[in-house]
């Protein structure tokens, strides 16, 4: 009988797959590959051991920071990196080898993962805002996207701001929860309290605001490094984008392309949302086809580099860190 794990991997081989025959239908792989070897060397490697790297450390400096300092700095930057190593793996096993890496170094299991959570809600909340900034300022996008991508935009940051005040005001959360519930007898049936709670307890670093300000800099920073390393790469396959706006678009779709849990290291969905957002800047689907194979392979490949750089330094062998801790699926 095939297990719900072997399931899962099929599924993501066959999303991978089938997103790939749907993007190449229309593109020779040959021209694809062509393109690729005619990349300018020069840029592609100030994209691997400049920017790329510049935005690890800054994600691992806000990691630091919502821990409290209660790691040194080379450790949990180290655990970023294994982190974002492990996501490429099936299952994405980064996050939970990150946490456990972080209990063995002392830190307690509930802090680790509670600063998790704030990374994932930060990072939700930059996707959401730089594809409706993008969206909203495309000429070429349907005027029905833009307003819907603006609205998303001003929803998910008033979504967040709601939830930093509950978070303040704990007590406050707690009635109004428990208002809602009465008011709708069928919410009793879910964990809906320990969810809130977990939530909650995830977002009260930011209700303090250095926490909060140091957390917003750090991540404004990744993020710069991040639309650095993608305009690098246009700039080694010389590809000119119709509007600066494909810069953030591209970036922020692929960023999301990454959080579908159902693929093979992003692999299809990723090179996909390079071609949506080329589409509409006029970049040509040979040009966005190499493009996203270009940034997927270096991504990947940084990720495995400076991974692997910190299963070293922290003396921990890859089947200790993803064999011995998998999640259930």
């Amino acid at each position: 009988m095939v297990s719900r794990r072997q399931l899962f991997i099929i599924a993501s081989l066959f999303v991978s797959v089938a997103s790939l025959l749907l993007i190449l239908r229309d593109v020779p792989m040959s021209e694809v590959l062509a393109a690729m070897r005619g990349a300018d060397a020069r840029y592609l490697l100030a994209a691997v051991f400049i920017a790329s790297p510049l935005a690890l450390f800054s994600r691992g400096l806000r990691w630091w920071g919502l821990l409290s300092r209660r790691l040194p700095l080379n450790q949990a930057a180290h655990m970023v990196n294994i982190m974002f190593l492990g996501n490429q793996l099936p299952l994405r096993l980064g996050e939970v080898a990150r946490g456990m890496l972080a209990a063995r170094a002392g830190v307690p299991l509930v802090t680790s993962a509670t600063s998790i959570v704030v990374e994932r809600l930060i990072d939700t909340l930059v996707v959401v805002l730089l594809i409706a900034l993008s969206l909203s300022q495309l000429p070429d996008a349907p005027p029905e996207v833009s307003e819907s991508a603006a609205l998303a935009g001003i929803a998910a940051l008033a979504g967040f701001l709601l939830l930093l005040g509950l978070a303040a005001a704990p007590r406050f959360a707690e009635r109004t929860l428990g208002r809602i519930r009465t008011a709708l007898p069928l919410l009793k049936r879910l964990p809906l309290e320990s969810a809130f709670a977990y939530l909650l307890d995830g977002l009260q670093p930011l209700t303090d605001l250095r926490s909060l300000l140091n957390s917003l800099f750090w991540t404004a920073l990744a993020w710069a490094f991040s639309l650095l390393h993608y305009f690098l790469l246009h700039q080694a396959l010389g590809i000119s984008p119709d509007s600066l706006y494909g810069f953030p678009l591209g970036v922020s779709l692929a960023a999301l392309s990454l959080a579908l849990p159902v693929s093979i290291a992003g692999l299809g969905p990723f090179e996909a949302s390079i071609v949506l957002s080329g589409s509409l800047v006029g970049v040509s689907a040979l040009e966005s086809l190499s493009l996203g194979f270009l940034l997927h392979g270096l991504t990947v490949f940084s990720y495995a580099m400076w991974g692997s750089i910190g299963l070293l330094a922290l003396g921990v062998s890859p089947a200790y860190v993803f064999a011995r801790h998998e999640p259930p699926v």
